[in-house]
């Protein structure tokens, strides 16, 4: 084996015990450049080898903050300087709106360079050779034994040296690991022309795929049945309507499935008069009638309907619901005020549904008959 080149010497151990207690042997002799090869992760392996904290960390750290700051500072200038608009009040940099997309940003560049730094740097991809590849104890240790190997580029390494301290560690075996003429002769790959060619074959392969994928096949049949669909959308021509319009106007006196249209606009008293609520009092109809009796009404009304407004001036006071004149309205009275707005209140036709605003009816009975108790109703 004289003429080939060493590239450490091996040991080979039975049990996990022995090999913990070698690599603590070896690190406290000062060697730095060693491996243990376990079939399985070994509790308490890292702080018998004294293994530093791995480089890789750094890499996802600096690409990971570059991406977030990338992020933020692009989004400003989008949103701050080159187009300034105005959403809801906010101010141009409104950072918390900003907040999921940098995270995503540097989530995605931290995890990617990470990988690239994994592939190309620490395992010099595309070279995949090593020198335990295929050999006898990368076989034993990837099945049943547990190895160690010290490399012969360790600072401190001497061949006799450091085979009669791996024996004394009393091994099944001691194997010497030789360089193979690939790896003796590797240079690295990543910008070998074969390999620059591949990517820009790939590169091609995959734009060209993509191109035709979205610019052609998605327009043939049956493929462009979401891209050619039978409707009109807006402002868009039409081919059907002498003018050309797609955009029509409802014929006079159609109604929506499902619709009725409120016949009493501007006639209160009239709808207080023909309208009956149809949503008897129950459980489930008085609980639904409180959330949205809260949610639209207390704001005005407060949650008793007393008229005491918790906008605190802001809006005028309305009157309470538990006068004489509203105790006395019928419900469809009531719900014609919901519906149409009285005074500076305004419709809530779009915000209840006709159930909705039954429902709240029938909680406003509820309050009206709390606030206004009998004595026959507390016996």
């Amino acid at each position: 084996m004289s003429d080939k080149i060493l590239y450490g010497y091996s040991a080979i151990f039975d049990k996990p015990d022995d090999i913990i207690k070698a690599a603590k042997t070896i690190a406290e002799s000062g060697y730095t450049k060693y491996d243990v090869n376990t079939p399985y992760p070994i509790h308490g392996m890292n702080k018998a080898m004294k293994l530093k904290p791995s480089k890789l960390g750094y890499i996802s750290l600096i690409v990971g903050l570059s991406g977030a700051l990338a992020a933020i500072l692009t989004m400003w200038w989008m949103n701050a300087i080159d187009y300034p608009i105005v959403y809801g009040g906010k101010p141009y940099f409104s950072f918390p709106a900003y907040i999921p997309v940098v995270f995503e940003v540097t989530v995605l560049s931290a995890s990617t360079a990470t990988v690239l730094a994994m592939l190309f740097f620490f395992f010099k991809f595309p070279n995949n050779s090593h020198p335990l590849q295929g050999t006898e104890y990368m076989k034993k240790v990837s099945s049943d034994k547990y190895g160690v190997i010290i490399l012969q580029d360790d600072p401190k390494f001497n061949e006799s040296e450091v085979k009669s301290l791996l024996e004394k560690l009393n091994p099944v075996e001691v194997i010497p690991i030789y360089w193979d003429n690939e790896e003796i002769n590797h240079k690295h790959k990543i910008l070998e022309p074969k390999f620059i060619l591949f990517l820009i074959v790939v590169a091609i392969l995959n734009s060209g795929a993509v191109y035709f994928v979205y610019n052609k096949l998605l327009y043939m049949i049956p493929f462009s049945w979401m891209s050619e669909q039978q409707k009109q959308n807006p402002q868009q021509k039409s081919l059907i309507f002498a003018d050309g319009y797609g955009m029509r106007t409802p014929v006079e006196g159609t109604i929506a499935r499902g619709h009725l249209p409120y016949q009493f606009a501007g006639k209160p008293d009239l709808a207080g008069e023909k309208l009956v609520n149809p949503i008897p009092v129950s459980k489930a109809s008085l609980k639904l009638g409180q959330e949205k009796f809260d949610t639209y009404c207390s704001p005005c009304h407060d949650y008793h309907g007393t008229g005491q407004s918790r906008l605190r001036g802001q809006f005028p006071n309305p009157p309470s619901l538990h006068s004489e004149k509203v105790r006395t309205w019928s419900d469809g009275r009531i719900f014609a005020v919901i519906t149409e707005g009285q005074n500076v209140m305004p419709s809530y036709s779009t915000q209840l549904t006709e159930d909705e605003r039954w429902a709240v009816i029938n909680y406003i009975r509820v309050l009206q008959r709390a606030m206004n108790a009998k004595e026959s109703d507390i016996k």
